[in-house]
């Protein structure tokens, strides 16, 4: 059974000490630094998510680039969009939780998976709507960042379609469609044509 490698990051000293301690005495993690070795995962853990904790958050998902595991005490006032940017993908009550939610929150963070109690899932899908409600719709946009029109462009492309066939399809011009392609691979900064049909694949819009 390959480990995964955990780094932990608390807001205290005595924190940090006992998740460490607690993981390297389960066989599944292998606690590591994030200096020498990278980590699959990372736990952060703090009593609120304030100023400082946010900016530490932020780095640490700037430092590894890593699916995060969130404990803390109270996420009343959270920035819950902010916290998602963070690559946090498990939420996790601090004073509540059991060994047991907190070993298989990390196992569902290193497959990509994701663990967030109901209240704040609700909370998140509904910010979330706002969010599309009003600052993605009313300029031509969605969630994943891709106008309609680039949606329906990328999708032929998907099937195989080339320009000219792309642009009998849509009944665009053949210089439309080929504007299309430019302006979302330079403002997504986007490699090619197969770049761009995998964005839009992890997106979850075609």
């Amino acid at each position: 059974m390959q480990q995964v490698r955990v780094t932990v990051q608390t807001s205290d000293p005595m924190s940090h000490v006992g998740l460490t301690s607690y993981l390297e005495t389960k066989r599944e993690f292998a606690v590591v630094d994030g200096v020498g070795e990278r980590p699959d995962v990372v736990l952060f853990s703090t009593e609120r998510l304030s100023t400082d904790a946010m900016a530490r958050l932020r780095q640490t998902a700037t430092d590894f680039a890593r699916p995060t595991v969130l404990m803390t005490g109270d996420l009343s006032d959270a920035p819950l969009l902010t916290v998602v940017e963070c690559r946090v993908v498990a939420i996790l009550p601090k004073k509540t939780v059991t060994s047991t939610q907190l070993v298989d929150s990390i196992l569902a963070a290193a497959d990509g998976n994701g663990v967030m109690p109901r209240d704040i899932l609700g909370k998140l899908l509904r910010r979330v709507e706002v969010l599309q409600r009003e600052v993605l719709a009313p300029n031509g946009l969605n969630a994943s960042g891709l106008q309609p029109r680039e949606v329906d462009v990328l999708r032929l492309i998907a099937d195989g379609l080339a320009t000219e066939e792309i642009a009998q399809a849509l009944r665009y011009s053949e210089r439309t469609v080929k504007n299309v392609i430019y302006n979302l691979t330079a403002r997504l900064h986007l490699r090619n044509r197969a770049h761009a049909v995998a964005y839009a694949l992890r997106a979850g819009v075609i």
